[in-house]
C-alpha cells in the first residue's frame, strides 16, 4: 500500500515512519484566509511546489520548517542545507495544515500575534510575499485499526487536531480534549467530538473520562510541562504501551527554539 496516498491499513495498531527527500522550497503567498480571529491560513504555491509534496493519511504531527523573511529588510535567504540551528535565520516549525496535490497549493496555519517573527509575519502577509518551507523530513503514519481515539493538546495543536477528526477511520469514536483560554478558537474545530477544557486542566479533565482501554489510540501535543502527568497517567498509572500512547511536547514555557525531537520526561 501506499503510504502517501492511503495512510494506514485499516487494521494496523501500530504507527510507522516513513522518511522522505529533504526539499527546498521557495514558496508564494497565494491568497490569506482568516479562519478565526487570530488564526490565519496562509496558502502557499507556485514552481517550487510539487504535486507528490508527502502528505499522508493519519500523519498529522506532520511539520514543515518555515523560513521567514528578515524583518528589517524583508529579504528572504533560504539556505542550500539543513536549516536546524542556523544563527540569524528565523526558523519555525508548522504543522502541514492541508495540501491540494491537483491545484498545488499548501495550507499553514498561524496564529496572528505581535510577539514572535511568524506570528508578526503573518498578520502582515499577502499575495505574492515569499516563504522558504522545507520538509516535511518524514511522517509518522498513526494507526487506523483502534475502535477509539484520545485525542489532547492545546492552541499549537489545533491543526494537528483538524487533520486528525478528518482523517479517522469511518465509524471510530473520538474525543477531543483542547485546553485554551480564548473562546474564539472554538470556531476552529466545529466539531461534537471536541471538549474545551481551561489551561492547566487538560490533567484531570483526561482523568475524568473512562480510562483508555486497549482498543483506545491516544495522541496529544502541546506544552511539554502540561503533558508530563498526563504522559504519566497513561504511562505508568494505566500502563499503556508506547505504542498506543503517543504524547508530545510541541513547546516548552520559557524555552525559545524548544526541540520537540528530543527525549522529553515521562
Amino acid at each position: 500500500m501506499d503510504l502517501l496516498t492511503l495512510g494506514r491499513p485499516d487494521g494496523e495498531r501500530e504507527a510507522v515512519r516513513v522518511r522522505h527527500e529533504l526539499r527546498r522550497r521557495v514558496l508564494e503567498v497565494l491568497r490569506v484566509e482568516d479562519v478565526t480571529p487570530r488564526i490565519r491560513r496562509v496558502v502557499l504555491g507556485g514552481d517550487g511546489l510539487e504535486a507528490d509534496f508527502p502528505f499522508p493519511r493519519l500523519a498529522a504531527s506532520d511539520h514543515v520548517k518555515v523560513v521567514l523573511p528578515d524583518e528589517a529588510t524583508g529579504e528572504l535567504a533560504v539556505p542550500d542545507g539543513p536549516v536546524r540551528g542556523l544563527s540569524g535565520v528565523a526558523v519555525r516549525d508548522y504543522t502541514v495544515r492541508r495540501f491540494d496535490a491537483v491545484s498545488r497549493e499548501l495550507g499553514l496555519d498561524f496564529v496572528v500575534h505581535q510577539h514572535g517573527p511568524a506570528g508578526r509575519w503573518a498578520a502582515k502577509a499577502k499575495p505574492g510575499d515569499r516563504l522558504g518551507v522545507w520538509g516535511p523530513r518524514g511522517s509518522r503514519c498513526h494507526p487506523a485499526g483502534y475502535a477509539r481515539y484520545l485525542l489532547l493538546g492545546d492552541e499549537t495543536a489545533l491543526p494537528a487536531l483538524g487533520r486528525w477528526l478528518e482523517d479517522l477511520p469511518v465509524g471510530a469514536e473520538v474525543t477531543a480534549l483542547v485546553a485554551t483560554e480564548d473562546p474564539e478558537d472554538a470556531a476552529y474545530l466545529d466539531h461534537p467530538a471536541v471538549r474545551w477544557v481551561a489551561p492547566g486542566d487538560l490533567e484531570q479533565a483526561v482523568r475524568a473520562l473512562p480510562a483508555p482501554d486497549g482498543d483506545t489510540y491516544v495522541w496529544g501535543a502541546g506544552e511539554a510541562g502540561s503533558l508530563v502527568p498526563v504522559r504519566r497517567y497513561l504511562r505508568r498509572e494505566l500502563r499503556l504501551p508506547k505504542h498506543q500512547a503517543d504524547v508530545d511536547g510541541y513547546w516548552k514555557r520559557g524555552e525559545a527554539n524548544f526541540d520537540h525531537h528530543a527525549p522529553q520526561e515521562e
